[in-house]
Order: structure tokens, then sequence, then C-alpha cells
């Protein structure tokens, strides 16, 4: 018999797993992609090795940066960490502070930590970079409402925005799976990810500076630690977006139903392997097609804002 965890330790252990994973799965898909496209790739743990060489660095600030500058990727960072206390991680019930926040809380989680990031890239002066900063905010105008949309839908088919409410009607039938309206609300999801994560096929997250570039353009002036906060923060947001649709819209299975330390481990090795299973999924799209000017950025997410309506107008239409 596993011995019982205390549940602060599982609490902790939720972001901490968020934290250690989402590095090494940037660098299965990285690998993955190469493997796609006919080249050995770099390793799967080259990101850990990457993050450790930045945090030995010296960090610099451009002249005329205010102190937000620095302070920014640790703002995201701490963002990106309380999110995973308010979605079913590693647990099947909601543990102590599971509850003080929302599906909505937690999008607003997620948004201020891009808010200050672009704010930190926006008053660099520097061009790349300011580009970012303008386009993420841009195209995150309607990619928000998308989000919003979508906990609309779940709000209706739970009666609730919570998370763990979410996963538990999905797992009470398979038959939940398949309703039109959580078809249709977990695709726009799936869009907004695709866009949030740089993986569609309008800008680069690998390569050289282009005026494509979104995600990879907004750090493009911090350096050392900072940098390597940035780049952590932004595999840590891949991983909890993986793991809000497939543990609450599409596959809330594996997690814990209790804190016993043999049930949690397994949820650990279910969730890693659902986010790599997903991840590959990605990685195929990201490769798949060719890719677009950046103008059609706006077709794409307003796609998924089409999804995000035909959802809730599906559930008054008795598909729901």
């Amino acid at each position: 018999m596993s011995a019982v965890l205390p549940v602060p330790l599982v609490q902790v252990l939720q972001p901490l797993t968020v934290l250690v994973a989402a590095p090494g799965l940037s660098g299965a898909i990285a690998k993955a992609e190469a493997r796609m496209q006919g080249r050995r790739g770099p390793r799967v743990l080259q990101p850990y090795y990457d993050l450790a060489k930045l945090f030995g660095k010296e960090s610099l600030a451009p002249e005329g940066a205010s102190r937000f500058f620095l302070l920014a990727p640790v703002i995201a960072m701490t963002c990106y960490l309380t999110v995973p206390l308010l979605i079913p991680v590693l647990t099947s019930f909601g543990l102590p502070l599971g509850y003080m926040g929302d599906i909505i809380g937690g999008g607003f989680l997620l948004s201020l930590a891009s808010f200050c990031v672009a704010v930190a890239a926006a008053e660099t002066g520097a061009p790349y970079a300011q580009l970012g900063a303008s386009r993420s905010k841009t195209f995150g105008a309607i990619t928000e409402p998308v989000v919003l949309f979508v906990v609309f839908t779940v709000a209706l088919v739970t009666t609730t925005d919570l998370p763990y409410a979410q996963a538990a009607t999905v797992r009470s039938s398979a038959d939940q799976i398949i309703r039109p309206a959580h078809l249709l609300a977990s695709a726009a999801l799936f869009l907004v990810i695709l866009y949030e994560t740089a993986r569609i096929p309008v800008e680069t997250h690998t390569g050289t500076n282009e005026f494509g570039m979104i995600e990879e353009a907004r750090a493009l002036e911090h350096s050392g630690p900072y940098f390597a906060l940035l780049k952590w923060g932004s595999a840590c947001k891949q991983l909890i977006l993986y793991t809000i649709l497939i543990d609450v819209f599409l596959a809330p299975w594996g997690l814990a139903s209790g804190t016993s330390a043999g049930p949690v481990a397994l949820a650990v090795l279910a969730l890693l392997g659902k986010a790599l299973v997903l991840g590959l999924v990605v990685a195929v799209i990201d490769n798949t097609f060719a890719k677009l000017r950046l103008f059609k950025i706006t077709e794409f997410v307003s796609a998924a804002f089409l999804l995000a309506v035909l959802a809730v107008f599906t559930l008054y239409l008795g598909g729901g």
C-alpha cells in the first residue's frame, strides 16, 4: 500500500510538475519536428542545457528601459506557476487552492503574463521586439473573446466555469466528449492553443530574426537569467494550455482520486504521456502546412472565434 502524501505537498507538486516537465515537452516536440523534416535535430534534453547556460550568463538591459523590463519575466513566471493551482493537473478533485479561481481567472493570469512581456518588449525601442509586442496584442484582442466564448459554453453545459467541474462532467460519460457543443468548443480552444504556442504556419518559433516572429520577438532584448525565465515561462504556458485541453475538455482520465503516492506518480506519467501525444499532433500540423503570410493570422483566429460562437448557438438549438 502506497504512502499517503500530505495535501499541501500534492498542491505544490502540480506547479512543480509543470515547471520541471515543460522544457522536456518542448524538446520532444522539437526533436519530432526535426525528424519529420529529415534532420537529426537537437537532443530532447537540449532546452534544459540551454536554460542552465542562460542562467549562468550576465543580464543586460537596453539603455532607457525601466525596472519593469527586468521585473516582467519574474511576474510572467509567477502567473504561469499560479495557473496549475487552479486546474486539474494531477488530481480529479480540487485541492485547497483549486477553487480560489475559475477558468476565467486562469485566463486572466495568462493574459497578465503576456501583457507584462509585451510591455517590457515595447519599452526597449528595438524594432523586432516592438513588432512582436504589437502583433501579440493585436491578435490577442481576437483570441481572448474566443476563450471567453469557450468558457461561456462550458458554463452553460456544467452550470459552472470551474475546471474541476467540467472535467468531472466529461468523466461522467464518454458521450459527453462527442456532444456537438463540446466538440466545437474544444476545436476553438485547440486553434487558440496553436496560436498561443506559436505553432500555426504563419510565424516561426525557431530560426533567425524575421518579420513573421511574434512569440520569440518579444524576448529578443532580454538576456541571461531573465531571458531564461521568458523561455522557461513560454514552455510552461504551452504545457498549461495542453493540460487545460486534455485534462478538462478531451481526456480527463488518469488523474489521481486521492493523495496516495502511487496514484499521484501515475497521474504525473499520464499527464506527460497525453501532453506528448498532443504535442506530436501539433508538430504534424506545424510541419504539414506551408507557411502563410502574416495577415492570414486574422483569418485563422477568426475561424476559432466562429467555432466558439457556433458552440454557443448549438447549445441553444438543442445540440449541447
